[in-house]
């Protein structure tokens, strides 16, 4: 979370609806990426969660430090405006793969309210990272995610991109080191109070995409 207190609420709502839908144990992290208003302070307000208050390194970051403190046998990376609504989560979790990600294209996946803009520029760093790292992957980008947990621990703790582009990383990492990877359709709401800053962050996932490569070429990745 980054300066989301308008939305905290409405987002532990949704985690209620989570736990609603699964029953049982589900545990809750929560990771406040440096933020400057009140989010922290009403976070913490919530009983039955951990609340990790970090330094502001971007969301790479705040995930790899929010992952590093699970403990379940399976972990859902979400956004805290849930635009994949709890509902369709379970279906994702009922997938045998080692890694589970939500995708906004092909059959039955719908974006809703998203500007032609944003379509496009999605297309566009879609397209780039097709072409040098991850062919075959249509949405690397849709911010949920799940993981058998000690796949997760470990991955998020190899990864040196804390930025946007996190996500390219860690499909890269998790094909390179041969887990099975799949994807999922969702229904997926475009929310108008989105973080992303069309120019400057897209030069930065460009630069971040061009580490990746660099990483790769340079042993970075190498199986431990």
């Amino acid at each position: 979370m980054f300066n989301e207190e308008h939305r905290v609420e409405a987002g532990l709502a949704g985690l209620d609806r989570l736990r609603a839908l699964l029953g049982g144990d589900v545990e809750a992290v929560l990771v406040d990426d440096g933020s400057t208003d009140g989010t922290l302070a009403r976070a913490r307000e919530r009983q039955g969660a951990l609340v990790l208050a970090e330094p502001h390194r971007g969301k790479g970051g705040a995930l790899r430090a929010g992952v590093a403190r699970t403990t379940g046998d399976r972990v859902l990376v979400a956004d805290v405006d849930w635009s994949v609504a709890p509902t369709q989560i379970p279906a994702m979790l009922a997938q045998d793969a080692d890694v589970v990600v939500a995708t906004r294209e092909g059959p039955g996946a719908r974006r809703i309210g998203e500007p032609s803009w944003r379509h496009l520029m999605g297309r566009a760093f879609n397209w780039a990272v097709q072409i040098g790292l991850l062919a075959g992957h249509h949405d690397t980008q849709c911010g949920f995610k799940v993981f058998e947990g000690n796949v997760a621990r470990d991955l998020f703790s190899r990864l040196t991109i804390e930025g946007w582009a996190y996500d390219v990383e860690l499909l890269f990492l998790a094909h390179h080191l041969g887990h099975t990877v799949r994807e999922v359709p969702v229904v997926w709401r475009y929310e108008a109070d989105s973080r992303l800053r069309p120019i400057a962050d897209g030069l930065g996932m460009a630069r971040e995409i061009r580490q990746v490569q660099r990483n790769a070429r340079n042993g970075v990745y190498r199986r431990r």
